[in-house]
């Protein structure tokens, strides 16, 4: 029995969330003019209005250069860049790889003060030299090696010259493996989470489903 339930939990069904970031900022433009797309951010969500999702990012949203691995703080940022535009896609899995995966995240959440943004790293993507740096990433570098180390998605690249564009290429809305499921600003997402949250409670027991609006194309 006990190995008929890691057989079906293998080959089960689950989803995983890829959430693409267009932020404002001096940093967020230089990253964009070097990649050719808005979208310079690349988030690893477990839910499809990023509740608990993790990167390497900013650890204060008001300051660049102050940057690690976090788990994503959507009403810390949303304060700084309401207006930040958000693209959310689900990425079809097996529930060992979604388990797998959020394993890697909380290993690297107990160790978030060690595991930091590889600024020099992109100066040789510049020149595209795969410079890997110990305990250090880019957010793009690190959702690669994940997502490759369980299985998910493999990367025809090394993991310092993977860029949100090749994320997006590979899991976004345009690609195979991505389903568009939300599309707008930061504000519009958490005001969303928050309708469908009184939603959800004023339907409890009486029924009702509720799930969240999908992305208008």
């Amino acid at each position: 029995m006990k190995n008929r339930k890691k057989q079906d939990n293998a080959t089960a069904q689950s989803a995983i969330y890829v959430g693409f970031v267009d932020t404002p900022g001096l940093f967020a433009s230089i990253i964009r003019r070097v990649i050719g797309q808005n979208y310079v951010h690349v988030v690893l969500g477990f839910d499809p209005e990023l509740k608990e999702a993790y990167s390497i990012g900013r650890r204060n949203p008001a300051i660049p250069l102050f940057a690690g691995f976090e788990r994503e703080n959507r009403e810390k940022i949303l304060k700084k860049y309401p207006t930040a535009r958000y693209q959310i896609c689900r990425v079809a899995c097996t529930n060992v790889q979604r388990e797998a995966l959020q394993q890697e995240a909380k290993t690297e959440w107990e160790r978030r003060f060690t595991h930091h943004y590889m600024v020099i790293g992109l100066v040789f993507l510049l020149a595209g030299i795969a410079f890997d740096q110990k305990n250090h990433d880019t957010c793009s570098s690190w959702l690669a090696r994940v997502t490759q180390k369980v299985g998910l998605q493999e990367w025809q690249k090394p993991f310092p010259l993977v860029t949100p564009r090749d994320v997006y290429e590979q899991l976004g809305k345009d690609s195979c493996a991505g389903t568009l499921v939300f599309e707008g600003t930061l504000a519009e997402l958490v005001e969303g989470s928050a309708a469908g949250t009184a939603a959800a409670s004023e339907s409890a027991g009486t029924g009702r489903d509720w799930r969240p609006r999908p992305a208008m194309n």
